[in-house]
């Protein structure tokens, strides 16, 4: 189980892609982007080591290949120690958007949400209101004078049936 090597992992500090050739200025969303990516390889290094953990043998008496052993127990170290590099990776992302925050002033929730409430939008709100209440109201009309259609056709088809009726029977007693 081979890994690819961690970028960046020879040079703390070190940031992988266009940041770096960018120069020193990396934005705070740029930050969190490495950031998120570097959970993403903690994860999944962390995933091969169980993978690695689950695969070895304790040695319980029984016999077990000395030079495999040796071999898992190296690339267990390599994982930890890629692990560990990544650690400070996200330990330098962490504080380098620490820092870049740090002179923010703390915004209350409530006005990051994009609502701004003047007179166009309650008017747009006001003429939407009615437009839908209008909708409603066109909507039940119909569904009325579809109820009253579809009666009138139920009685026409029992006085259908009822004339047919009476024919056959007059019919029958002709004969």
């Amino acid at each position: 189980m081979a890994t690819p090597p961690v970028p960046g992992a020879g040079m703390p500090g070190a940031f992988s892609g266009p940041q770096a050739q960018a120069g020193r200025e990396v934005n705070t969303a740029s930050l969190c982007r490495i950031g998120q990516e570097t959970v993403q390889d903690i994860v999944s290094r962390t995933m091969e080591i169980f993978q690695l953990l689950r695969n070895m043998q304790l040695p319980n008496g029984v016999s077990y290949h000395t030079a495999t052993h040796q071999d898992r127990q190296g690339k267990l170290q390599e994982h930890l120690r890629q692990l560990s590099v990544l650690f400070r990776k996200l330990r330098l992302v962490y504080d380098k958007c620490n820092e870049n925050c740090a002179g923010l002033d703390p915004i209350p929730m409530e006005q990051l949400i994009p609502y701004v409430e003047d007179e166009s939008t309650k008017h747009e709100d006001h003429s939407l209101a009615n437009q839908l209440r209008l909708a409603s109201e066109e909507r039940r009309e119909i569904v009325e004078k579809l109820k009253q259609k579809n009666q009138q056709l139920k009685q026409i088809m029992d006085q259908l049936r009822n004339l047919i009726w009476d024919i056959n029977a007059m019919l029958a007693m002709r004969n």
